[in-house]
């Protein structure tokens, strides 16, 4: 008699699927990919937002880290059926391994994304965690990421996997632009990706994209400005940011003083530990992956009754949206301006000097959509046999302007002393 058919065995190896907003139905490979992808060190994105403070000017931007994630792997899987179909040789090692590496890309990210950094470990970047977190599961899973790790450093020989993990023309923005463009309703960021990534192509070991992309390409650059000045630079965010920055600040200062506040636990273990950058224990990688987006803003619900009036204000302010007003512009804004300022505040609030400086404070934003000339520019493939910068490539005048960085200086400051 024949055998009966069992539709769970089938079911087992096929992929598993995910409906993403933005891209559709994505496919991920079941065995080490989907191991990987069940790790709390993967699962803690979704506990982390893509966009940090950018709820607090659009609404719809509380997509995470892991909903990018899974994008990025999305179209770097894309790019490597594209560039296979174009007999670039990738074998299946590389092939896995390379989706290992950029899902694996921001596990670094501590809570709100890039904000608090430096304020949680100092002298912390996202990308070191990410690497130590990578080495810490491939220890678990006995080596088996180590090609995705050196394709991440970019040891690994064939430098046109790193750059589609890591360089201007990467999976990773490719994502990041568009989903941010989805949830935040700005159409600026909307891009042919599709385009771009079916005109990839290999040279020499290089990416590049063939030159009948190069029109896809300079909406990618100028989409990339856009985006940064009304999304990610937004001025809004940027102070959101700036006071979710000085409100930890505020909390650790009072904390090293030797005052009693509220500290979550896994907060709490990284104000008590001085801990260096450079050597991040086993210890401080279990804490990490246990700290997220809740833990920061269950303390700042706390810090609201904190007897600090400092910390109690800030925090309160974050909460109810009170935001510090900002200000834009092309030069510098003179100290004395800031000084006075700050005068004005310490005579109201009836607080010190030292006090002012968390509300009234200054720097400086820079926007530089592209970067010519660099180790790993984006490349145009022609017919004829030759390579050429996008800057030199294109017809268009603004695409080399947009490779000169642009610098604006802000001023932040209560509404009641700004001007």
């Amino acid at each position: 008699m024949p055998k009966s058919h069992d539709p769970n065995e089938n079911r087992k190896k096929l992929p598993k699927i995910v409906n993403d907003p933005v891209h559709g139905f994505i496919e991920i490979p079941r065995g080490l990919i989907l191991d990987v992808i069940d790790t709390p060190v993967l699962q803690r994105l979704r506990r982390i937002k893509q966009m940090g403070q950018g709820y607090m000017v659009y609404p719809g931007a509380v997509h995470t880290r892991f909903n990018h994630a899974l994008g990025a792997m999305h179209l770097m899987r894309q790019a490597l059926d594209v560039l296979r179909r174009k007999k670039v040789e990738i074998s299946k090692k590389e092939y896995k391994a390379a989706l290992i590496a950029i899902l694996m890309h921001d596990v670094g990210h501590g809570p709100f994304s890039h904000a608090l950094e430096s304020v949680i470990i100092p002298g912390l970047h996202h990308e070191h965690m990410s690497l130590a977190l990578m080495r810490y599961l491939n220890e678990q899973f006995e080596g088996k990421l180590d090609l995705a790790i050196d394709i991440f450093t970019g040891k690994y020989e064939r430098s046109f996997l790193h750059q589609l993990v890591s360089g201007q023309l990467d999976m990773d923005r490719m994502d990041y632009l568009i989903r941010d463009s989805f949830f935040t309703g700005v159409a600026e960021g909307v891009v042919g990706i599709d385009r771009i990534i079916k005109t990839l192509n290999v040279h020499g070991d290089q990416l590049v994209c063939e030159d009948k992309g190069i029109y896809s390409l300079e909406k990618f650059i100028v989409a990339r400005r856009l985006m940064y000045w009304q999304v990610y630079l937004h001025k809004t965010a940027v102070a959101a940011e700036h006071m979710l920055v000085n409100t930890l600040r505020r909390a650790r200062e009072l904390f090293d003083a030797g005052e009693q506040i509220y500290l979550p636990e896994n907060l709490g273990f990284f104000f008590e530990n001085e801990i260096d950058p450079g050597n991040l224990s086993e210890e401080v990688l279990l804490r990490y992956m246990q700290l997220d987006d809740n833990d920061v803003d269950f303390a700042i619900k706390q810090w609201q009754r904190s007897d600090d009036p400092i910390l109690a204000d800030l925090a309160h302010r974050l909460m109810n949206r009170r935001l510090l007003k900002i200000r834009l512009q092309k030069d510098p804004f003179q100290p004395d301006y800031i000084q006075q300022l700050r005068k004005k505040l310490v005579k109201r609030l009836e607080i010190t000097p030292e006090e002012a400086e968390y509300y009234v404070f200054s720097g400086q934003l820079k926007n530089q959509a592209y970067t010519e000339n660099s180790e790993e520019p984006i490349l145009v493939w022609f017919k004829a046999g030759y390579l050429m910068d996008l800057s030199e490539a294109t017809d268009m005048p603004s695409i080399h302007a947009l490779a000169a960085p642009v610098i604006k200086h802000y001023l932040c400051a209560p509404s009641e002393v700004m001007e």
